[in-house]
């Protein structure tokens, strides 16, 4: 992708301070693109207020234009909006099909499967599987079951933002991925002897297209209305840059998914609910990382720093990120994984459970990247079961 002025100002202050920036993993076209498939896309345009939207252009890698083109092609592929699939029918040995809902007419419908993919998100996989009382549900008190186990969150891990007063970006404009970012504080990249955490997170500066009125940063002891709050509105409303750190989480064992007792949804079935705060650990290294990204962005010489480095209790609101992880995780062993490395169910040997729920814990960075080679993984060894059939090694 390409380095505006603000991520070369990232940059230039990062590798003065010693460190080692590059530019962000993007699934966005950097130039007019036909993959072998035959499907050709327009490059990125760089338009404003891109962020987390579709693209129409084309320029990100969605399904719906790379690989759904290509599988409507085939002759098979039936492709059925509007259906809610509400439980997965098996014997208790193996799947035999997904009861569904359509949406707009109520009527309920059974597919007979001879495989079974579920690729519905963190948390509908661990629901579907709960509901359809497949798999043994975790229990943490004991500490055995497998689904719902090792739920795990990212750690949004402390950030700098800068207010430049002789400076003006055009933050308004940008792409979905582009952005630039350091990995010397993530993972084991670092000396941990004297710290009081594991693991680390990445530190970056991203220029995503920023959404009007939502994005209106002001410093600190502005009022949040009237005559000064619109002038600071004003003045920094393209004036206003910030490094953030997105960290690892740990698994715990009092941090897990499971049915809810009270809430159900419209089809009268229980809402999935989550058992999760922040711990020390995660405090710790938010209190590390909103410090060097301080450090960061006060060589990029804005005229006004404020650091974050605290981190509160958590709460679903406001939103945060949707890097969730963890319910049906991937090992070696049924005992403590519900999944083995193809993303076959032990429990049912034609249920593949695809998605970042196999993760047992989360790392500093993006699941995407590592879901879609797992998502090549399962497809793997979804063309090996249906030659023979059983458990894969």
């Amino acid at each position: 992708m390409k380095k505006t002025p603000m991520i070369k100002l990232f940059e230039d202050a990062a590798k003065k301070l010693g460190y080692h920036p590059y530019m962000m993993p993007s699934a966005n076209l950097s130039d007019q693109y036909t993959n072998p498939d035959g499907i050709s896309r327009a490059a990125c345009q760089y338009c404003g207020y891109c962020e987390r939207f579709g693209c129409e252009y084309g320029a990100k890698a969605d399904p719906v234009v790379t690989v759904l083109p290509v599988a409507e092609k085939t002759g098979n592929l039936d492709l059925r909006v509007n259906a809610n699939v509400t439980g997965i029918r098996h014997d208790g040995k193996k799947a035999t099909g997904v009861v569904y809902v359509d949406t707009i007419t109520g009527e309920e419908f059974e597919q007979p499967a001879d495989i079974v993919v579920l690729a519905s998100f963190v948390f509908n996989n661990v629901r579907l599987l709960l509901t359809s009382k497949l798999g043994k549900p975790y229990d943490p008190a004991s500490g055995t079951g497998v689904i719902g186990r090792n739920y795990a969150y990212q750690v949004q891990a402390g950030k700098a933002t800068g207010f430049y007063d002789d400076k003006e970006f055009n933050l308004f404009m940008g792409a979905g991925a582009l952005g630039s970012n350091i990995d010397d504080f993530n993972g084991d990249n670092f000396d941990h002897s004297s710290l009081n955490f594991l693991h680390g997170a990445n530190l970056r500066i991203s220029q995503t297209g920023q959404r009007p009125i939502q994005n209106n940063t002001v410093p600190a002891g502005t009022p949040g209305w009237g005559k000064e709050f619109k002038k600071a509105s004003l003045q920094y409303a393209n004036r206003v840059l910030t490094i953030s750190a997105q960290g690892a989480s740990m698994p715990w064992r009092h941090h897990y998914l499971d049915l809810d007792p009270t809430y159900k949804d419209a089809f009268g079935l229980p809402l999935l609910r989550i058992t999760f705060d922040f711990e020390d650990q995660d405090r710790e290294l938010t209190k590390f990382l909103g410090q060097k990204a301080g450090e960061i962005m006060r060589e990029m010489k804005p005229a006004k720093t404020e650091v974050s480095a605290e981190l509160q209790k958590y709460s679903i609101v406001p939103y945060q990120s949707t890097h969730n992880t963890g319910g049906v995780v991937m090992g070696a062993d049924p005992g403590t994984s519900a999944v083995n490395s193809y993303l076959q169910m032990w429990d049912a040997e034609n249920v593949f459970v695809v998605g970042a729920s196999a993760f047992p814990h989360n790392s500093g960075y993006n699941p995407t990247g590592t879901v879609g080679a797992l998502a090549y993984r399962a497809a793997e060894g979804i063309q090996t079961y249906m030659k023979g059939g059983g458990l894969l090694a």
